[in-house]
């Protein structure tokens, strides 16, 4: 353990499956993850706002104040289990371990996780020691079956392990199709100042729902970067480890991805290449 020694994934666990008596894990789970991101949403996307307002006043009428007011909590502790894994020297993919070890897979549909440690390996053979990154200026990714953001988490690692910062050298554009799948990455990628367009949608029939733009995308101009970008260059990088698979809209998430337990690694941090810390002080 990092920071004040709790462990904040197994207390996040543990705020879950108490408030899940009610209700089950895989619908307080949901709500978790989907309140969090309209709570982001709503800081930044004003376009959007009174429609996610309206949502999350939905969600929150089924709980009484109580139970309520452990979604909160749930987001404190998901931020420090977060930080903790920055404090080892590395990112890591905090909801697609819970999310497994929580047994919330949809097997029927063709939904698994690839171990984080696994997408580990493939983006830092894909960044190598970032001299595409720096000569391009920044990464433009797309990953068509983004589980919970753990490729697009790898590569922002990746990309912190060559020395960059991640937060102004990658942009990902991410689609699934289950919305809890795209709820996890919005919540993580913006927790992790990553710029990205989530996108709620089937990436092999181009249909899209929804739209989540990260803080990071937001606040840091990527709309008119990316414009410019592929105005002149080819398509987007795509990271995906896996090929989709394509259950119908109203099912599941095609293939997504996971995250082993982090470990400690000696690499530079974010103190030596000028990363913005969300979770200071």
């Amino acid at each position: 353990m990092a920071l004040d020694g709790a462990d904040h994934t197994k207390a996040l666990l543990q705020l879950i499956r108490a408030t899940a008596h009610r209700w089950s894990q895989h619908e307080v789970f949901s709500d978790f993850v989907e309140l969090a991101s309209l709570s982001l949403s709503n800081a930044v996307d004003r376009r959007q706002y009174d429609a996610r307002e309206a949502r999350y006043l939905e969600i929150a009428k089924k709980y009484p104040r109580d139970q309520f007011e452990r979604f909160p909590r749930m987001l404190g502790h998901l931020t420090l289990a977060m930080e903790q894994c920055c404090a080892m020297g590395e990112l890591g993919d905090v909801l697609g371990a819970l999310y497994m070890q929580l047994d919330l897979g949809n097997d029927r549909a063709g939904q698994f996780f690839t171990p984080y440690h696994v997408s580990q390996l493939i983006a830092r053979l894909l960044v190598g020691d970032g001299t595409e990154a720096r000569a391009k200026g920044f990464l433009d990714l797309m990953e068509p079956a983004c589980g919970a953001g753990g490729m697009v988490i790898a590569m922002a690692d990746a990309l912190m392990q060559a020395g960059l910062n991640y937060q102004g050298a990658m942009h990902a554009t991410c689609i699934d199709i289950d919305p809890r799948c795209v709820h996890m990455t919005y919540l993580q990628l913006s927790l992790l100042h990553i710029p990205a367009i989530v996108l709620h949608g089937n990436s092999l029939s181009n249909q899209v729902w929804g739209r989540w733009y990260t803080p990071a995308h937001v606040l840091g101009g990527w709309r008119r970067r990316i414009e410019e970008r592929r105005a002149g260059a080819p398509e987007p990088l795509r990271i995906d480890a896996v090929p989709p698979a394509v259950p119908a809209p109203h099912d599941a998430a095609p293939a997504s991805r996971s995250e082993a337990a982090p470990r400690r690694r000696p690499q530079a941090g974010r103190e030596a290449i000028g990363q913005l810390d969300l979770f200071g002080d």
